[in-house]
This record gives structure tokens, C-alpha cells and sequence, in this order.
């Protein structure tokens, strides 16, 4: 292998677009109307070893439960609560998700709670964006962090321990209505908006449902870059049927347009197989400057009057590799680009410099993009 070939990976990373093979429909598109929803709610956790806290929106929180369950507390009565933490409680709803189904829930501090390992989280309503319930948590908490602190106030965080999860924690109390099985169509999205790759998906789904040189019996049908409607029998039976069938469906997307990718905080560098370069030269080189001092003790001779004195001398040494340059020809390929970037011995900061100046030259056919 050669040997700048393997400098320059221990420097960065150049990944390589390959060609692109056929792929399912599922894995490229997503339905429309066939996604999860967030939910969110507010509750207390209890049970806590002297962890919890104790805040004003805390102690209304209690009191409040309390009266719920008719138990009333004098208003001049400040409880001294320990072992309660007010949380926040957030969940995601799968699409299709049926009253009585179960879901996974994650459980986060709001206050100064030390930790909530230990706790129990008490009924808590999950509502959605609309503001109506969908959703009722709750249960024992399973918390991977873990904390400890010194008499002398240090301190030891192991992960987090204000943050907590409680598998199978939530019940779907409502399902969310979608408009999969509503209308004649089916809509699918694209997870890479391209046109090219719209227009494959079309041509396959009609290849597959129609009579390719006949557009009446089309029933895909490209509407933007991104997305593809599809006509769906209306029976919920047959749309999953005929949806099944659909997504199993293999094409080619279009490969994706030139680009580099420069991660400038961590050195990571992506260039696309169709990166070409117009004619340039490119000359790279390094000065290296060295200062190193010496201290010299001036002493006096024995029969004068002067004082010892220590003087500080600097060296300065410059030293200037020798630049090299090197010329491309018209519509090189990113192995030549590579091999030419290895050949000067460029570091990644050195890579970003160069791919910066020659898009400012005009010399670079793809865009740009530092993140």
C-alpha cells in the first residue's frame, strides 16, 4: 500500500460514494400519514432515598395530588419532602398504536433532584401537540446513572441519574387518526429529495401496475422531488396488501449530487465519487519556526564595582520546506484528487484549506459543505 495513502487516513477519512444498486421502496420512502407522534406530560416520582427535592412548584405539586385524593393541608404547612422529584415524562406514539398497547417511556428531573434512582413514577397523563390525552405512565423507574458526594462536597457522576426509563411504562388510552386509509391514493416520501429518483420510483411502480408504454393506465405518478402518489384500492384490506407489495418493490435511486462534506471540528472529510476538478495548481508548503533561549551569567571582574548579571539570548530559527505544486487537468476524478492531497503530505486542516481555495477558484465541480 502506499505509504501516503496510509498517512492520509491516520489523518482523515475519505469515504467513497459507490455505485448505487438497486433498493427496496421501503427503504428509501416513507409513507405520508404513517409516522409516530410525541407526547409529553408532568408528574412526580416518589419513593426517593433523600435524593428528591424541595421547590415551591414541588410542594404545589403534592399538595395537589393530595387533594385529589381528598386530603387537604393547611396552607401555613410547608411539608418537608425529600423523596419526591418533579419530572417530566416524554414518549413517542407509533403510528397505528390501539388503546391498550403499551409504550416505552423516559423519565428527566425538572428540579434539583440528586438522582431518581429508586423512585416510582405515579399516574401521569401524556397529552399530544392538540392538547388531549393519549396516554396514562406509570411505574418503577430503571436509572443506569449514579451519584455520590463527599462530606467535603466532592462529587462522583457515573452517566446520569436524574434521567430514568420505564419499558412497557405507558397505555395508549386514544389512537391517533391517520389518513392512510382514507382517499384514493397512497403518497410515498423520499428520504433524499431528488427528481431523478422520483421518476424511477414512478417508472417502477408502473412497470409493475400498468402498461409502461400506455400513461393512461399510470397509477404513480411523480408531483415533486420528493414525493409519489400512488392510486390505492380503498378497502383497508387491499391497501395493506397492495402496500405490502409496493414496498418489497426494487429500484435504482439516482446517485446524489457532487459534494465534500468537511467536519472542521472533528478533521472528518466526505468526497463524492462525482466530484470533479477543472484546471488548477495547488502549492502547498510549511514554515517552521523555532525559538530556543539561553541565559548567560555576566560576571564582573574581581577589582570592579559591577554586579552579576544574567542575560537571556534568543535563537531563532526559520525553516521553510520546499513547496511543491502540482497541476490538474481538466475533469479529474476524486482518485486523482486524493493521490495528489497524499503526494503533498496534507493534514486534514491542510485538506480543508485546499478544497476552500479551489471552490473559491471555481476550480471545483460540487458544493462545499462545512459543518
Amino acid at each position: 500500500m502506499n505509504i501516503h495513502l496510509i498517512k492520509i487516513v491516520s489523518l482523515s477519512l475519505f469515504l467513497l460514494t459507490q455505485s448505487v444498486s438497486a433498493q427496496r421502496v421501503k427503504d428509501l420512502t416513507d409513507v405520508a400519514g404513517v409516522r409516530t407522534n410525541q407526547l409529553v406530560g408532568y408528574g412526580l416520582v416518589v419513593g426517593l432515598p433523600g435524593t428528591g427535592e424541595q421547590s415551591p412548584f414541588t410542594e404545589q405539586s403534592f399538595k395537589t395530588m393530595l387533594s385529589n385524593f381528598g386530603i387537604t393541608m393547611p396552607s401555613n404547612l410547608k411539608p418537608k419532602i425529600k423523596n419526591v422529584a418533579a419530572v417530566a415524562v416524554h414518549a413517542e406514539l407509533p403510528a397505528f398504536a390501539k388503546p391498550g398497547q403499551t409504550i416505552d417511556i423516559t423519565v428527566s428531573s425538572m428540579g434539583s433532584a440528586q438522582s431518581l434512582r429508586g423512585g416510582t413514577l405515579l399516574q401521569t397523563i401524556l397529552m399530544g401537540i392538540d392538547g388531549q390525552a393519549y396516554a396514562v405512565a406509570q411505574g418503577s423507574l430503571v436509572v443506569s446513572g449514579l451519584g455520590a458526594e463527599g462530606l467535603d462536597g466532592s462529587k462522583v457522576l457515573v452517566n446520569t441519574p436524574t434521567v430514568g426509563r420505564i419499558a412497557n411504562g405507558a397505555i395508549v388510552e386514544q389512537e391517533v387518526a391517520s389518513p392512510f386509509n382514507t382517499g384514493d391514493h397512497i403518497t410515498f416520501n423520499l428520504h433524499n429529495a431528488d427528481f431523478s429518483t422520483a421518476k424511477a420510483l414512478e417508472k417502477v411502480i408502473n412497470s409493475e401496475f400498468a402498461n409502461p408504454n400506455d400513461p393512461a393506465t399510470y397509477i404513480a405518478h411523480a408531483i415533486d422531488n420528493t414525493s409519489v402518489k400512488v392510486t390505492a384500492p380503498r378497502d383497508p384490506s387491499q391497501r395493506v396488501s397492495f402496500l405490502a407489495v409496493l414496498e418489497n418493490l426494487e429500484f435504482e435511486p439516482d446517485s446524489p449530487s457532487a459534494k465534500v462534506i468537511v467536519n472542521s471540528r472533528t478533521g472528518t472529510i466526505v468526497i463524492g465519487a462525482d466530484v470533479r476538478l477543472l484546471p488548477a495548481a495547488i502549492t502547498h508548503g510549511g514554515i517552521t519556526v523555532t525559538i530556543n533561549e539561553t541565559q548567560d551569567v555576566s560576571q564582573p571582574d574581581a577589582f570592579s564595582e559591577g554586579e552579576t548579571v544574567v542575560t537571556t539570548q534568543s535563537i531563532v530559527n526559520v525553516d521553510e520546506s520546499d513547496n511543491r505544486m502540482f497541476v490538474f487537468d481538466p475533469g479529474i476524478t476524486l482518485d486523482t484528487l486524493v493521490r495528489a492531497i497524499n503526494n503533498v503530505g496534507a493534514g486534514p486542516g491542510d485538506v480543508m484549506a485546499i478544497l476552500e481555495a479551489l471552490e473559491q477558484a471555481g476550480a471545483l465541480r460540487g458544493e462545499l459543505i462545512i459543518i
